[in-house]
């Protein structure tokens, strides 16, 4: 009997371990796969994205080919996030005859938030919202905000993880503008 029972216990853990086991493993598999080995690296593509924007249509990142794009994820909740974006705006409109595009992509918080910030901060450059956070997860993102800079030809100049000051920005466009 008594031997029965640790036999049974025994098959209990070996089921648990492997439970545990497959199931990490398709976590991990379903959180990863898309995009490759991590976060992106210079010279890299960024992922294709299609996104909702806040007038109710979708907005690609392939809508862009051919010009420099300043991608920022951010949040409401996320203090450095919040002092960004009225710099990003005064970039946004000091930069717009350039053809550079700001895509900032809330990370989904619901649309009353959103909107409601910024309204408070009148911003007019395309507010983009990550609902699932696929996007987010194909950008392997570590902490926001998170900024990526893409040149005109499609691959990565430079991210940016933590908040920056308008000079950070604007030396930072500056530059994409003369690759």
């Amino acid at each position: 009997m008594a031997k029965t029972k640790k036999s049974r216990k025994m098959m209990q853990v070996v089921i648990l371990a492997a439970v545990l086991i497959v199931g990490g493993y398709a976590i991990g598999t379903t959180l990863f796969a898309e995009r490759g080995s991590g976060f992106l690296k210079p010279g890299e593509r960024p992922p294709e994205f299609s996104l909702a924007n806040m007038e109710g249509g979708v907005t690609s990142l392939s809508d862009y080919a051919g010009k420099p794009v300043v991608i920022n994820f951010w949040g409401t909740f996320c203090e450095p996030c919040v002092k960004e974006m009225p710099e990003f705006e005064r970039q946004y409109k000091k930069w717009q005859d350039k053809d550079l595009t700001i895509l900032a992509i809330n990370l989904s918080e619901d649309t009353l938030t959103v909107k409601n910030f910024l309204n408070r901060f009148n911003l007019s450059y395309p507010i983009l919202r990550d609902e699932a956070r696929k996007t987010e997860r194909n950008f392997a993102l570590r902490q926001y905000p998170t900024t990526f800079f893409v040149k005109a030809d499609g691959t990565l100049m430079e991210a940016v993880v933590g908040g920056m000051t308008e000079e950070d920005i604007d030396k930072r466009i500056v530059r994409l503008l003369q690759l």
